[in-house]
């Protein structure tokens, strides 16, 4: 692929939002494990939450940057471009090392039949491996205890205030839908 595939490889990347959201680690394992374990390598800080997540990384990120950490970020949704859900020291990951992933990937994604998250994810652990972080800063995606982030090992978890959120999918009460967060 080249930098001009770019355009047909990002639709591609998107029509895996099709297969919608599968809670659970099992893709994202077998995902990750066909791709050589990159999360096994990488010292993590896993934020989870209803609100504020985002600003949260986004905060940790540029403190440990200021203490001259190599730091790796992975947030969703993106404002503009793809790229900006996962960076390193602030930069978006380039349109070569998603090509670069997907050359390397998409024959698994497609055989393990990956959701758009989850393949978001094995490239987010992917590239900070290659660019040997220090440590990777992690949003969750949906809940907690079966987001495709949860396959990490944290050092650090931080949880954002808690509220009422996507009651079909982590709970009818706060109680619930807080213990589905927590992991």
């Amino acid at each position: 692929m080249t930098s001009s595939n770019f355009p047909s490889l990002i639709d591609a990347l998107y029509r895996l939002e099709r297969r919608g959201i599968k809670l659970g680690l099992e893709h994202t394992s077998a995902l990750l494990k066909s791709i050589g374990n990159p999360h096994n390598e990488l010292k993590f800080i896993h934020v989870a939450g209803t609100n504020g997540k985002g600003s949260t990384c986004a905060m940790i990120a540029n403190i440990l940057r200021s203490k001259g950490k190599n730091v790796g970020l992975f947030t969703s949704p993106h404002l503009v471009r793809f790229n900006e859900r996962i960076r390193v020291n602030g930069n978006p990951i380039s349109d070569d090392e998603i090509i670069h992933f997907m050359e390397k990937a998409n024959p698994h994604i497609e055989k393990i039949e990956s959701t758009f998250f989850e393949a978001t994810t094995a490239m987010a652990f992917d590239y900070f491996r290659n660019q040997k972080v220090d440590i990777a800063i992690i949003e969750t995606g949906l809940g907690g205890r079966l987001d495709s982030t949860n396959v990490i090992n944290p050092h650090l978890t931080v949880i954002t205030p808690i509220s009422m959120d996507h009651m079909d999918i982590l709970g009818q009460d706060l109680n619930t839908i807080a213990k589905e967060k927590a992991g």
